[in-house]
């Protein structure tokens, strides 16, 4: 245990640490004499750890941090705040969660003060050994701070929780991937630029981008390995869901049969070292519900599918990103403003930017859902919700910052009223994102 701890030391004094704290951590015997000296060396282990890490010079994005095991680890992901002023109430939230525009609409004294810090977000990235011939494994886990909040109360808002995004392991001889694990649905279109809207982004599930993550077996193939075109396929048969759960983590309909949820996805795309580059995709969804649950065998089901296609491309200093999307009883794929039913609807955005100096950008952005008004009878609340936003962004290497504008324009249905209401929001954001 003694080369262990003057081991550590050159290491701690290798990375700049020479403080008299940072000696003792390291040197100092155990105050004890009845405490054996390795349980102090381990004790100490996670400390003399978090230390390497925080004080490990960094040259850039994605640091590499030595693991365990065969594998190389890579740490990382960004912070992200923003301040923000709303004149409504936003679900499913306010801040960095805004969707849509909520009832009742606020009419006198109706701005209000936020921040946000919930987009923040961890990744860590494990490159594996080789299995067998040219095959590896690899992992990835991912979490960010949409977990809710630590109780309620005057100090709730600053303590948020923890979520896990992505967690999944690879098979891969670089062509072909095989995912188990929890992933990104194949249907989950490009994500449009935004400082604030990054965890729910500008028109998830409330304005033509739709998509969840869900455990399952996910397959990836590269079709022109080194071509001048960039051809891939995704095939995904993952955990069916929907919302009629009495308790986390019961069976829902989703579940309910033996049949997941399949998709299917391709793409195809050009990345010239000179001219324009695009990407573009199509994808189809399919699934199937038994609403009576386990233990029931009334014929009872429903079945849901979607279309969905994009595409992104950067002629010169222009970016210029779609989405679109036609299905019927998909809510549990973020889609239909997050409404749960036999509802047909459809989606789509577009999104516009321009780099006008070397730092310095503009972006414009429009998307709208509307599920069928024909459904109202089936349980439809949410008719219709439009998003106009637009931002300002200077960004220098790892470092951005930007002002937003956010404007959600919804339609809502009151059963009880047997009438319609409308209800308009606008959001003002200065946000900044750190990445490392």
């Amino acid at each position: 245990m003694t080369r262990l701890a003057a081991g550590l030391a050159h290491r701690l004094c290798t990375l700049g640490l020479r403080s008299p704290a940072a000696a003792a951590l390291v040197l100092a015997p155990p105050a004890a004499t009845h405490v054996p000296t390795a349980s102090f060396v381990l004790a100490a282990a996670p400390l003399v750890l978090a230390a390497t890490l925080v004080l490990t010079p960094s040259t850039g994005r994605a640091q590499e941090v030595r693991t365990a095991g065969e594998e190389r680890s890579t740490v990382r992901g960004f912070v992200s705040a923003s301040l923000f002023v709303d004149d409504q109430f936003f679900a499913p939230g306010n801040g960095q969660n805004a969707l849509w525009a909520d009832l009742p609409e606020l009419r006198d004294d109706r701005w209000f003060l936020g921040g946000d810090v919930r987009n923040t977000r961890l990744t860590l990235d494990f490159d594996g050994p080789r299995v067998f011939g040219n095959w590896r494994a690899r992992a990835l886990l991912e979490v960010d701070f949409f977990g809710g909040f630590t109780g309620v109360g005057a100090f709730s808002d600053e303590q948020p929780n923890p979520r896990l995004r992505l967690a999944y392991a690879d098979l891969t001889n670089g062509r072909t991937t095989v995912r188990i694990g929890q992933a990104w649905s194949p249907t989950f279109g490009y994500i449009p630029e935004s400082l604030t809207h990054i965890g729910f982004p500008l028109g998830w599930g409330s304005g033509g981008l739709i998509g969840w993550r869900f455990p399952g077996i996910f397959l990836y193939h590269d079709l022109t390995p080194g071509g001048a075109w960039d051809a891939e396929v995704q095939v995904a048969a993952f955990r069916g869901s929907w919302s009629d759960e009495l308790f986390p983590d019961d069976v829902s309909a989703g579940e309910a049969t033996l049949w997941p949820q399949f998709e299917a996805r391709f793409g195809l795309g050009r990345s010239p070292q000179r001219g324009t580059s695009w990407e573009a995709f199509i994808a189809v969804h399919i699934d199937h519900k038994d609403l009576s649950g386990p233990g029931d065998d009334t014929d009872f089901d429903l079945d849901g599918w979607a279309f969905v296609g994009g595409f992104r491309v950067r002629p010169g200093r222009f970016t210029i990103l779609a989405n679109g999307y036609v299905g019927e009883a998909i809510g549990q794929m973020f889609a239909q403003i997050l409404q749960f039913g036999d509802f047909e609807g459809w989606g789509a955005q577009a999104q516009i930017g321009y780099d006008f100096a070397r730092n310095w950008s503009v972006w414009a952005f429009y998307g709208i859902d509307d599920p069928d008004d024909d459904d109202a009878d089936e349980g439809l609340l949410r008719l219709e919700n439009q998003i106009v936003a637009a931002m300002l962004r200077y960004r220098v290497r790892q470092y951005a910052i930007g002002l937003e504008w956010f404007r959600a324009m919804t339609d809502h249905r009151l059963p009880l009223l047997d009438g319609e209401r409308g209800a308009n929001g606008n959001q003002f954001a200065l946000s900044v994102r750190y990445d490392f």
